[in-house]
């Protein structure tokens, strides 16, 4: 053993030593760890560095460093361990004995306070400033490699934001939850705490233990976490993707093309109910790649979303009550999973959305709520923070670095998991402070209205971020009012969105839809309406999950009639959504007319494909999609007057609506609806051409259940001007249904 000139070591006072070995001190490598040695006793030349471990319960500790030096530590007191070491700062390991005799035992380890930190400093300014793009990258837990003594060793980075804490330390598998080994070290100023551990593998579940301002230890999952237990466990599990994407050629061309110019026709799904015997229990995203997308296919979407796949702890929200923004349910799989199931879609040409939950979160004690012992990332004021309805806490939008961890969560989705764009869920919510609110319950902005202007600024930042770094992506708001500009660019003081879920049509023509066809008459309006602002924003038509829930039946069921007209009519209401200017989405079942309310315990009625008035909707939605897809005139100008043109709007007597779409060369598609429960003959209207129109659709054909009403294929118009008109053709209209024509 080498031997060393003595030198007085520091003293450490007896309240530190007890924070040390209790896990509370709240910077402990500034004393444990490796630190330079100067003072009487040591020549100039000498370089000696103080070595201080916690080792309870060790009977004898040492260092050893790379060239077989040895440097044997006291015990100080309360399990610390300290001794002056003759060498200059190196890597070194710690050997620690427990026992005597032949009951004794060695434990080696690198002691975790020896390391430097692996957070940058400009990754702490910009978390400070709130501005760090690529949070997750530099939160969490992430596998790092450091310098060990007989070379590079790998361990984990455990790296959080708790501002408000007087300690954080990290509880986990490897130490068997005692976590008062592993304290934490505070970065200053930016409330992130960090620490390195060697020799923790990937897979080891873990949870923060916070001391609180309070005095109180409580006990978080990680915000940052990549991957989280399966439910009902509640720990986060340190997590590293492995996966290589195939998908360069998608993501190119996302990146030079304009989505409002191009068909989009959008599958909402549950993934949990899809199929829910294929998947749960940590499986699921890799197993239905294959049916999904050949499912897919046969029905011509051009896009699928999936409701929330951020890890939450109840089922029965469907994901809209999110515990893990950064970590993908672990219901069905890993991170890599989920990935593979992407890259799939986007191999097979369809685009993926994703519902995101930015407005509210649960209250769970184990999650973000009261992360730290004090309101962090929810408002603290409950007239701003909490939204009762729900049962949730409401993020305090006006926090920089609250609005950052939101900002980069929505480019995790973009960029680390390659959605092509985010809906965003409720946006009502966060507009208004007064919403879902009585009076007293809510707190008025500045100007004593009920704007909530920190959070129309976050939507207009996470909006504004995400194209900007994403060019070809989509941001869809679920906004149910009549808010101003929602889709229109943030420098025009727009919320910056690409698209708005048009939830007035929806409203009005499901409860036109519903009415008997005899008295639909009076509510001609409701059919009308949309286009009198069809144009105001950039649309998406939704029938979504909330309108085939809690007791409002299916778009099937709440049709009034017998079986064949209720077919006839969703046929018939299926073709005029599609013609309707805006892109679709329609969610999962309705695309072969369930009868029965959606369950996400019981999954889909898949026997109904085997009854053939069910699969006659399914192949009919699948021609509807086909033709849209090929007909630029009911997407490339979706979102301008110039694309569309009344033929009859005023036909309420006759349940009759007919209007044209236009493409950019001014190719025109003529749609006319019949929602009478009697065939229209000799009606005529007026088009802009004379000469043979082709019948394109016909959503009374025998092939999909119809009565077989139409017009032979095709009719043919004559130059004698009708209206607005030049030509005018003469049509026989089948009884609830829907005709497109196109000239030839």
């Amino acid at each position: 053993m080498t031997q060393h000139r003595a030198t007085p070591a520091p003293v450490i006072a007896d309240d530190e030593l007890r924070a040390l070995a209790e896990g509370y001190h709240a910077s402990p490598h500034s004393v444990l760890g490796q630190h330079p040695l100067t003072g009487a006793g040591l020549h100039r030349a000498e370089s000696h560095t103080m070595i201080r471990t916690r080792c309870p319960l060790a009977t004898s500790v040492s260092a050893e460093f790379a060239n077989g030096q040895s440097f044997p530590l006291q015990h100080i007191g309360y399990g610390i361990w300290s001794g002056v070491c003759g060498v200059r700062f190196a890597p070194y390991r710690i050997h620690a004995r427990y026992g005597t005799g032949h009951e004794a035992s060695v434990w080696t380890t690198d002691d975790p306070y020896r390391f430097a930190p692996t957070i940058g400093e400009l990754d702490l300014h910009l978390i400070a400033e709130g501005r760090h793009e690529q949070l997750w990258q530099v939160l969490g837990a992430h596998s790092r490699t450091m310098p060990g003594v007989d070379g590079d060793i790998t361990g984990v980075a455990f790296t959080v934001w708790a501002p408000h804490a007087r300690a954080v330390r990290v509880a986990c598998e490897a130490n068997q939850w005692d976590s008062a080994a592993y304290a934490m070290r505070t970065m200053g100023s930016s409330g992130v705490w960090e620490l390195f551990i060697s020799g923790i593998p990937l897979g080891t579940v873990y949870k923060y233990e916070i001391l609180t301002a309070h005095g109180d230890w409580v006990m978080k999952a990680d915000p940052m976490a990549a991957r989280a237990e399966i439910p009902p466990g509640t720990a986060s599990v340190v997590w590293q993707s492995h996966y290589t994407w195939d998908d360069d050629e998608w993501m190119s061309r996302r990146a030079a093309t304009n989505p409002h110019t191009r068909p989009m026709s959008i599958y909402e799904l549950h993934l949990g109910s899809w199929r829910p015997h294929r998947v749960g229990g940590g499986h699921g995203y890799r197993e239905i790649a294959d049916e999904l997308i050949e499912y897919l296919q046969w029905l011509g979407y051009t896009h699928v979303e999936f409701m929330p796949l951020a890890e939450h702890p109840f089922s029965g929200s469907w994901g809209y009550q999110v515990t893990g923004y950064f970590a993908v349910t672990s219901r069905f799989g890993s991170p890599d999973d989920l990935k593979y199931l992407i890259d799939r879609l986007h191999g097979a040409g369809i685009g993926v959305l994703m519902d995101w939950v930015p407005g509210h979160f649960p209250k769970d004690e184990w999650a973000l709520g009261r992360f730290d012992g004090e309101a962090l990332y929810e408002h603290s004021d409950p007239r701003r923070g909490e939204q009762k309805e729900w049962g949730t806490y409401v993020p305090d939008f006006g926090n920089p670095r609250v609005r950052n961890f939101l900002v980069a969560n929505a480019l995790f989705w973009l960029e680390e998991m390659h959605v092509d764009g985010l809906r965003v869920d409720a946006v009502a919510s966060m507009l208004y402070l007064d919403y879902s609110r009585e009076t007293g319950e809510w707190l008025p902005n500045v100007h004593g209205g009920r704007e909530h202007y920190e959070a129309i600024s976050f939507l207009q930042e996470v909006s504004a971020t995400a194209y900007k770094r994403n060019p070809g992506i989509v941001m869809i708001a679920e906004e149910s009012t009549s808010w101003p500009g929602v889709t229109a660019m943030t420098e025009h003081n727009g919320l910056g969105f690409g698209f708005k879920w048009n939830m007035g049509w929806m409203h009005d023509s499901l409860e036109y839809l519903s009415r008997n066809p005899m008295h639909r008459s009076y509510h001609h309006n409701e059919l009308t309406f949309s286009f009198l602002y069809a144009f105001s924003e950039h649309f998406v038509l939704p029938i979504s999950h909330d309108e085939v829930v809690h007791g409002k039946g299916s778009l099937l069921s709440r049709v009034p009639g017998d079986s064949w007209q209720q077919f006839a009519t969703v046929r018939a209401y299926l073709g005029f959504m599609w013609a309707h200017p805006g892109k679709k989405l329609l969610f999962m079942g309705q695309e072969f007319a369930q009868r029965a309310e959606w369950s996400h315990e019981q999954g889909l009625d898949w026997w109904a494909l085997d009854q053939q008035p069910h699969r006659q909707v399914a192949d009919y939605l699948g021609t509807v999609n086909k033709q849209y897809r090929a007909l630029p005139a009911l997407w490339q100008l979706d979102d301008e007057p110039a694309g569309f043109a009344w033929v009859e709007g005023g036909a309420g007597a006759a349940n009759v609506i007919a209007f044209l779409r236009f493409d950019r060369g001014a190719s025109p598609l003529l749609c006319i609806v019949n929602f009478a429960g009697i065939p229209h003959e000799s009606v005529r209207l007026g088009v802009p051409t004379a000469g043979r129109w082709r019948e394109v659709l016909n959503s009374d054909a025998l092939e999909f259940g119809g009565s077989g009403v139409g017009n032979l294929g095709s009719i043919t118009a004559v130059d004698d001007p009708w209206g607005p008109f030049p030509a005018s053709a003469t049509f026989t209209l089948p009884p609830l249904g829907t005709l497109w024509f196109v000239p030839e």
